[in-house]
């Protein structure tokens, strides 16, 4: 009986795991942190909510946050800019986030 596998090469398995292992979201969290300074968020409230974000919202409405663009603004001018995406558990999580972050109750908080 003839059995019809394909087998990899040994050496291809790590990367392959490694790969697998990543989540689309943890994929995005560079480029969702990224996104969020250049929207004028400081780099520990952007690294903070960008966790939190990622793990809570999909690719898409992750796409639609990362349009927004300014000059240096506040965690409230920043959750007010969401507010005008028109995305309500968008704005729930970054609200939340923001909350969370600035507080230090975050467990991502650094």
């Amino acid at each position: 009986m003839k059995t019809d596998r394909l087998l990899l090469p040994p050496m291809l398995l790590p990367p392959l795991l490694t790969i697998a292992a990543c989540t689309p979201s943890k994929i995005a969290y560079g480029s969702v942190k990224s996104a969020m300074t250049d929207a004028g968020l400081s780099d520990a409230n952007a690294a903070c909510m960008a966790s939190r974000m990622t793990d809570r919202l999909s690719l898409i409405q992750l796409n639609k946050l990362r349009q927004l663009k300014g000059e240096k603004r506040s965690l409230a001018d920043y959750v007010d800019a969401v507010r005008r995406v028109g995305d309500a558990e968008a704005l729930s999580v970054t609200a939340s986030s923001a909350a969370l972050c600035a507080t230090g109750l975050a467990k991502e908080k650094k």
